[in-house]
């Protein structure tokens, strides 16, 4: 995989161009500053304009916030658009953006459903069409994609969250074998329970962080030790990994 010639010093990620979804705060923004760190240039996007724009900030000139509502093909383009006269061409994508939702299957509205799978599935489809162009420019590229442990096993009161994060599983896997010839890399990354704001707003979290405590390793992951392994994926030390699924769940599927 080739890069691009913009980028000045060294680093894991030197010369590469980043856009990330749902980067403004979480895990996505923990990726943003890792990549910066290890020298890409990054397209922040979300829907929370105020701390994307303010992360922005922070990384300097190396990052820019867009406006992004991931469900728009429009504003996908948009994005597509700002990163390369920003940077040029795009050699990596994060489809991070994602929405949780609990319900039993009795109580989950069908409209519920819908909003889960366009946010957490279709996202995926519409992000990896929207950058193929570009990364064809960039001379290939790798892109991850953000499932869950919710994608290798099922959970109760999960119905959507699982049918979209099983679907990007299976995404991936069809990209792969797809824009393999072109250069192009697509893996799955599936996290266990991490500490992030959507999880510590969630009603139900004293349930949630002890259910990360059942793990092996006995506690919640922090943000950044996911976007080490986000890191790694998209960087070409990677170079022969795509098509499969990564997993960092503190030994959960080990049980």
């Amino acid at each position: 995989m080739t890069t691009t010639d913009n980028a000045v010093g060294g680093g894991r990620l030197a010369g590469k161009v980043a856009l990330i979804t749902g980067a403004a705060r979480g895990m996505g923004a923990s990726h943003a500053r890792r990549f910066v760190e290890e020298g890409a240039k990054v397209v922040i996007t979300d829907i929370l304009d105020e701390p994307g724009l303010a992360l922005a900030r922070q990384l300097g000139p190396a990052a820019t916030f867009v406006h992004h509502d991931v469900v728009d093909p429009e504003q996908w383009a948009n994005a597509v658009r700002v990163s390369e006269a920003s940077y040029g061409p795009i050699s990596v994508l994060v489809n991070n953006a994602g929405i949780s939702s609990e319900a039993p299957i009795g109580e989950c509205t069908l409209e519920n459903f819908r909003k889960v799978i366009d946010i957490n599935q279709v996202s995926v489809f519409l992000g990896i069409k929207a950058v193929l162009e570009s990364m064809k420019r960039a001379g290939g590229g790798s892109i991850v994609n953000i499932s869950s442990l919710a994608g290798l096993v099922g959970a109760p009161h999960a119905i959507a969250y699982c049918a979209s994060k099983f679907a990007i599983r299976g995404m991936t896997k069809s990209a792969a074998i797809e824009l393999g010839r072109f250069g192009i890399r697509v893996n799955s990354v599936h996290p266990g329970t991490i500490k992030t704001p959507m999880l510590m707003d969630n009603p139900n979290f004293a349930e949630l962080e002890k259910y990360g405590s059942l793990s092996p390793l006995g506690r919640l992951a922090e943000p950044e030790e996911i976007s080490g392994l986000v890191l790694f994926l998209a960087s070409d030390e990677a170079s022969f990994s795509t098509g499969a699924e990564f997993v960092a769940d503190g030994g959960a599927t080990a049980m």
